[in-house]
């Protein structure tokens, strides 16, 4: 029996976050598989290889991924959209289910829309919507020292830099360190 659930649409100023619809997969695909060398993935973990797809494996995976979501939870990707246009994603993983430990992650791939608020705004979106239906004590953002841009997004949602690990991520011959960000329930409240 294929689990079915309630697509899910948050609406802000700048962006729509939506769930992943089947047609949606090709323009996806282009967005993140499109280019051999992709800028955005030069900022999102590059020391770490984009796993390879053609359309119909990453559809599978896609597929895959939403049929391992328990009823109680929300879905765990949505597409980033402006005025229609798809732009990138947010998403969540559990890096410890039992204890809640939550991590939230953002994908802008189309660089024309890097330093517009569009990053920001959606991850406030997925923060806020986190929050109401789960019951987290915290909300948890992981990158490395080379994305600034990363960091000061973090920074400007409230988020406090909680561990830094020195050293531990080399990138075209350069060491650089792994950032843990995270923001309590109370104080994203606050913030609010």
């Amino acid at each position: 029996m294929q689990k079915t659930t309630k697509p899910m649409r948050l609406k802000g100023n700048l962006v729509l976050l939506r769930s992943i619809e089947e047609e949606d997969i090709p323009s996806l695909y282009q967005l993140i598989y499109g280019d051999g060398d992709p800028e955005w993935k030069k900022w999102d973990a590059p020391y770490y290889p984009l796993e390879p797809h053609t359309l119909d494996s990453y559809r599978s995976h896609e597929r895959a991924r939403k049929d391992r979501l328990r009823d109680s939870e929300p879905d765990s990707r949505l597409i980033i959209e402006v005025d229609g246009k798809i732009i990138g994603t947010v998403t969540y993983y559990w890096e410890h289910k039992p204890s809640l430990w939550l991590e939230v992650g953002i994908g802008i791939y189309d660089p024309d829309y890097w330093n517009g608020g569009y990053g920001s705004e959606a991850l406030t979106l997925w923060i806020d919507q986190l929050f109401q239906v789960l019951p987290l004590a915290r909300v948890g953002l992981t990158t490395w020292s080379r994305n600034e841009r990363m960091m000061r997004v973090g920074e400007k949602l409230g988020m406090k830099i909680e561990g830094r690990m020195r050293k531990c991520r080399i990138y075209e011959g350069e060491y650089y360190d792994a950032i843990r960000m995270g923001v309590l329930r109370e104080e994203w409240s606050k913030r609010s």
